[in-house]
């Protein structure tokens, strides 16, 4: 039985115990690949052709499609065998999330009733509660829904305005939660309101008296996923509707955000890898010059840099899925108790693959022309798809300061937690490692690093996001010594290096304020650590002819 109250890994290299006992590879079990093959059946057959009428709001079928990856199985990867789940843990359930990816909006719907519509009952709900709820959200019998924004309370969720009040040994709702996902087909709803002891989840049922439904968004993408108001008003609930403890509603909406954020990060792997597959289809369609655009070296880097991110997001994704899946607990609600040791690893996946969905799909639609500005071409509307991924689950500027403040707050307990870069073999990350611990000393010999800039906080988290990409990607490539993946992660080192050491000039420079000829020598000091380069344009080329000659990404 593991401590509950520790990370089982230090900041980015885990124990080499820790490293035996999990599968960190990128590469698919046979059981896993049935369940990919099967999700590719369900979206190619049941959601692409129903994609028009989810945009047009058909409530029907969007919860036939819920019934059927009820039937599937897919909707109980996270959810305890004794209540109809499968239990499969976080990188199965990530796998899952990222095959639906390639599904439009109906992944969005998806992943908010896979994610935090149903993992509240999962961990925190009493028996009663997940006996009553989990069967029916795992057949896809009922649609769940998490119901925490507000017009004012954005970022800053917590402070809600919705009430509750007990009267009459009854508690009464009142208020309005804006931007609910899956608003008009949910049958359930986690709902966050202020009492006098402090932020409360409820769980709100559709049919209760008081509960109405606003009318639908009118979005920029996602047009297929239902998104409204849920209107509260004297929705009288007893005491047997509270999820968790009074007061403490804050637990599960930051713990569930950090587990929603892992499988966002999953499903943004996916349509990356849809929207490379779509470039090189179209590239290999396209001819300029008698040749085929896909031959053209402009082209070709295009579509390697999607494949060296795509491959960074993967490794990410499915290293932090497999160190959660490694965590020991007695039952599934021990869990929570040592979440919170994990939000910069899930926020750092979350801006990671958001970003990366974002570029691969702009390179998408620029590969296009002018035809990735038609709405006939699929890449239009997967551009204006993925454009909400930065923004929910918390926006990636949220993200980037719970990623910079939870590495802080542990870095303030154990300096050590960085590592001792002389017994780091791979020399990116040994002088990676060397550029931070240089910035956390510059830090706290001249700030107080619990009133931090939000610039430092933002540089910094820049740098960590980078070199927790790098490791994780070095794990996978560990485990799967292919050629594609060696050259896939030669890139990814050699230029996620350059982002650090550059980021790391900015913020010592700022930092030390440093007369122009002090700041010179810092600087040639950093650029002439002994670093070798390789020929990235040759291997950019190598990976972009075994995409092209694989029709897309590898896996």
């Amino acid at each position: 039985m593991k401590r509950l109250d520790k990370r089982n890994k230090s900041f980015i290299f885990p124990s080499k115990q820790h490293l035996l006992q999990m599968d960190y590879s990128n590469e698919f079990r046979e059981e896993e690949q049935l369940i990919a093959k099967t999700i590719e059946k369900f979206v190619e057959e049941q959601v692409n052709p129903n994609l028009d009428k989810l945009e047009a709001y058909d409530y029907e079928v969007a919860k036939e499609l819920f019934r059927s990856t009820g039937d599937l199985g897919l909707l109980g990867a996270d959810v305890p065998e004794a209540y109809g789940g499968l239990e499969m843990g976080k990188r199965t359930a990530g796998l899952i999330a990222e095959k639906m990816g390639y599904g439009s909006s109906f992944s969005v719907s998806f992943n908010i009733h896979t994610g935090v519509g149903t993992l509240p009952f999962v961990y925190f709900g009493t028996e009663q509660q997940k006996k009553r709820y989990l069967p029916k959200l795992t057949t896809g019998e009922w649609v769940g829904a998490y119901a925490l924004t507000e017009p004012n309370a954005g970022s800053d969720a917590l402070h809600a305005k919705t009430t509750a009040k007990k009267t009459n040994g009854k508690w009464v709702l009142n208020g309005e939660k804006q931007w609910i996902t899956n608003a008009h087909i949910a049958s359930v709803y986690v709902v966050f309101a202020n009492t006098t002891e402090g932020i409360t989840t409820f769980i709100v049922e559709r049919d209760q008296p008081g509960v109405s439904i606003g009318p639908e968004e009118k979005k920029l993408g996602i047009k297929g996923s239902s998104t409204a108001t849920l209107i509260l008003e004297d929705v009288e609930l007893t005491e047997e509707d509270i999820l968790g403890e009074i007061g403490k509603g804050h637990r599960i909406a930051l713990n569930i955000l950090n587990l929603a954020r892992l499988k966002l990060a999953f499903a943004n792997i996916g349509t990356s890898k849809q929207s490379l597959a779509i470039a090189v289809q179209y590239g290999k369609e396209r001819k300029q010059f008698n040749q085929e655009i896909v031959q053209f070296g402009m082209i070709q880097e295009k579509l390697a840099n999607m494949a060296v991110a795509i491959y960074g997001a993967e490794s990410t994704a499915y290293y932090t899925a497999s160190i959660l899946d490694g965590i020991n607990v007695e039952s599934p609600s021990q869990i929570v108790q040592v979440l919170a040791n994990y939000a910069m690893d899930c926020s750092i996946n979350k801006v990671k693959a958001s970003e990366t969905l974002d570029y691969c799909i702009d390179e998408a639609v620029q590969i296009h022309g002018g035809y990735g500005y038609m709405q006939e071409y699929e890449v239009e509307r997967i551009y204006r798809d993925s454009r909400i991924n930065r923004i929910f689950e918390g926006t990636n500027e949220i993200n980037r300061l719970t990623i910079t403040k939870s590495f802080l707050k542990q870095y303030v307990n154990a300096p050590e937690l960085i590592g001792q870069s002389e017994k780091i073999n791979n020399v990116f990350i040994r002088y990676s490692h060397q550029l931070l611990n240089s910035i956390m000393n510059a830090l706290t010999k001249r700030f107080d690093l619990t009133k931090l800039n939000q610039f430092y906080l933002h540089g910094l988290a820049n740098i960590l996001e980078e070199l927790y990409v790098i490791k994780a990607g070095e794990i996978a490539v560990n485990a799967d010594k292919q050629p594609l993946t060696v050259k896939l992660f030669d890139v990814l080192c050699e230029e996620g290096y350059m982002r650090i050491e550059n980021q790391a000039i900015v913020l010592l420079s700022s930092i030390y304020g440093l007369e122009n000829s002090s700041k010179q020598e810092m600087i040639q000091g950093i650029r002439s650590l002994p670093v070798m380069y390789s020929n990235l344009f040759e291997k950019k080329q190598e990976i972009a002819t075994e995409i092209i000659a694989k029709s897309g990404y590898f896996q």
